[in-house]
């Protein structure tokens, strides 16, 4: 591939690991998508090990994200239903207040729900600062899995 299409996919990927910062956009899809375009023009076996080991990781991180946060969250006893209407007020909150209101919404809305099941404010409080540490957690995961997706592309672009 030439410098400008590497350039392009560079750029793709930077573009997916910021939707996986601030998640507007399917990040570790357009990274995946972006290697494996990389790996299709390449054509060679060198560039498929590349994607095949970049596709490692992104599955691994993926796997992890979902199973460490939701363990920590059944300890925790916050239910998936909290979770859901935090990440449902975060969309709302979102549009309503662009970027920030994310966050807002996502601890408004969860603490609302744990409210209304638990019916104490303290224990809401405490089972909505687990849910935006699981949240946060599953977050970070999902970045490095994207960063070392990038960082394996980069090295094998280097090499080809």
């Amino acid at each position: 591939m030439n410098l400008v299409g590497e350039i392009i996919i560079a750029v793709v990927i930077l573009v997916g690991i910021a939707g996986i910062i601030l998640p507007v956009l399917p990040g570790v899809v357009i990274v995946f998508g972006a290697i494996l375009v990389w790996a299709i023009f390449e054509g060679t076996s060198t560039g498929w090990i590349v994607f095949l080991i970049a596709t490692g990781f992104l599955v691994a991180t993926g796997i992890l994200q979902y199973t460490w946060p939701g363990r920590s969250l059944r300890e925790a006893g916050v239910p998936m239903r909290s979770i859901v209407i935090g990440l449902i007020a975060a969309v709302i909150g979102f549009f309503v207040i662009p970027v920030i209101g994310l966050f807002i919404g996502f601890i408004g809305g969860t603490f609302l729900a744990e409210s209304a099941r638990v019916r104490r404010p303290e224990a809401a409080w405490n089972a909505t600062v687990q849910a935006t540490k699981a949240v946060l957690v599953s977050t970070l995961i999902q970045l490095l899995g994207a960063l070392a997706a990038a960082v394996t592309w980069a090295l094998g672009a280097w090499v080809l």
